[in-house]
């Protein structure tokens, strides 16, 4: 095969072979999903499993988003204990670090044997991206409108008024109006 048409898998095999021989520091972000079997008590652990092995390798972690329960916008499917299993939600954050490429490979492995992650990215950060973090459940929680559900007032209007307006059929528009604005102050 050509070598300008590699596929894509030996792309990425050069890729990782490139950034292990690298002593340069870069800054990387690893994004994560953790399984939503996981007890909400212990995702702590898993993020700080997950930090441990970014320190262990060498890496300076220099922002992190502690994961939270979402919705996913689609089943992930991930086979676990025999079978394929469907998720539609999981716990997500991620954790940004400058390490040298050979650390971060060494992460990336970590993250895929770590039974307690449904699905992971690790990406080399440009310096655009790594100076305005996305924060990822501040946007979702933006989003969600807000609904405060408040029992309705009676407007209180005077007895004749309203004796006057039943005898009628209609409502006298300045009593209305009054009773309008008292209600707004």
């Amino acid at each position: 095969m050509a070598e300008n048409n590699m596929p894509a898998i030996e792309a990425e095999n050069v890729e990782m072979e490139e950034e292990m021989d690298s002593p340069e520091i870069h800054s990387y972000e690893l994004a994560f999903h953790v399984l939503p079997t996981i007890a909400e008590g212990e995702v702590e652990g898993v993020f700080a499993s997950i930090k441990d092995v970014i320190k262990k390798e060498g890496g300076e972690i220099f922002d992190e988003e502690a994961p939270e329960r979402f919705e996913l916008a689609y089943e992930v499917v991930r086979h676990l204990e025999g079978k394929n299993r469907g998720f539609n939600s999981a716990y997500f954050g991620w954790v940004r670090f400058k390490a040298t490429g050979a650390a971060a490979v060494v992460v990336n492995a970590e993250a895929d044997q770590n039974s307690s992650i449904l699905r992971h990215l690790l990406i080399k950060l440009t310096r655009v991206e790594e100076e305005n973090p996305f924060r990822f459940h501040d946007a979702i929680r933006d989003l969600r409108p807000v609904v405060n559900i408040e029992e309705p007032e009676a407007v209180a209007t005077d007895e004749a008024t309203a004796e006057e307006g039943d005898k009628n059929g209609e409502v006298d528009e300045e009593s209305l109006d009054k009773a309008l604005e008292e209600k707004e102050v």
